[in-house]
């Protein structure tokens, strides 16, 4: 068994995060517990072909600016590349192919098992695993009749594999576009949503839209001044918008329901389809959080602004929208990890 002051669970950029500024609010032992062989989160699992819609100089956790020309878009290599290298200069024990499975008071203490049978206490804990490990997977009506290829954004690296084929990217943000544009040099490719894409400009008056948000001070504005569910829209300057119609790949209204070859699309009209992928996003999900008391009779965080409300010394880090716009991404989670440090330092 050992001891630490801080336990974090996840060694992606919200634990590594979490990990840098804890002994700043007292944490002088931190144990950072990761289930992959390496830092970095779900980044290495994301398609070949990811770019960040924030330029590097808005893609930084504390104490480290992302290296090289500020004014570009990153890809995910660099990210991971970024993550790792910040994990090397953290002042933290970090456990790779460290799976945890359950976590519990003892004795006055926090206990944290993990896959090996191992265990680790502390005084605190802040879970940082995030929403990207449970892909989310709409109930479609015909789904079990599909005689094609389901899959997921999260099961998606590279087009290669379609070449060819027929394919229906369901998903009207981000990801979805991205892996429209990406198919669809290769393959028959049309991009299914329930309502239309809402695109927003990357370079609203000459400024990239980070800029405005944090000149405006909206990144960083609480949640209840902010929608809790802002309209999806997706941030471009142009290039995805082009290379969609370059491609060919349009935009229907989402399909009624799956048939064995195909599917029915909401005009009524059958198509044989070889391949549907899901941009639907993800759940969050604490599976090991079960004896914990932090979790409700629904499985959610019981949480204000990521402090446990029915245990103490526990918090959370990296939940969309847990303070305010920017809290899942690499520059916001800096801001609430020191947040729920320093809320747990005085408990």
């Amino acid at each position: 068994m050992e001891h630490a002051d801080l336990i974090v669970i996840g060694a992606g950029q919200s634990g590594l995060a979490t990990a840098a500024l804890a002994p700043r609010h007292g944490f002088t032992r931190v144990l950072v517990l990761e289930a992959a062989e390496k830092p970095g989160g779900s980044w290495p699992r994301y398609y070949d072909s990811l770019t960040l819609f924030s330029p590097a100089r808005y893609s930084s956790l504390p104490g480290m600016p992302f290296p090289g020309d500020q004014d570009r878009y990153p890809r995910r290599d660099e990210v991971v590349d970024y993550l790792r290298d910040y994990a090397k200069r953290l002042p933290a024990d970090i456990r790779t192919s460290t799976s945890v499975t359950s976590v519990a008071q003892q004795d006055g203490a926090w206990s944290v098992l993990d896959s090996d049978g191992r265990k680790f206490t502390a005084g605190a804990v802040v879970a940082a695993t995030g929403d990207y490990g449970t892909p989310f997977t709409p109930d479609l009506p015909g789904r079990q009749d599909f005689g094609g290829q389901a899959l997921h954004a999260a099961d998606y690296r590279s087009p290669d594999v379609f070449a060819g084929k027929r394919v229906v990217v369901v998903g009207g943000g981000n990801s979805a576009i991205q892996i429209a544009a990406d198919l669809g040099v290769v393959a028959d490719t049309t991009l299914a949503s329930r309502r239309p894409i809402g695109w927003l400009p990357q370079r609203p008056l000459g400024r990239d839209l980070h800029w405005w948000l944090k000149h405006t001070r909206l990144d960083i504005a609480p949640i209840r001044r902010l929608p809790a569910k802002v309209p999806v829209s997706v941030i471009d300057d142009g290039h995805y918008l082009a290379a969609l119609d370059r491609h060919g790949v349009e935009r229907r209204d989402m399909f009624a329901r799956y048939t064995n070859e195909g599917v029915v699309w909401a005009d009524g009209t059958r198509e044989a389809i070889d391949t549907v992928l899901l941009a639907t996003g993800y759940q969050l999900t604490f599976p090991y959080l079960h004896s914990s008391g932090a979790l409700g009779s629904d499985g959610a965080p019981l949480h204000k602004g990521g402090i446990a409300i029915t245990v103490p010394g526990f918090g959370f880090v990296g939940m969309e929208f847990q303070r305010s716009f920017s809290s899942k991404t690499l520059r916001g989670v800096g801001r609430d990890a020191g947040y729920v440090l320093s809320r747990l330092q005085r408990r």
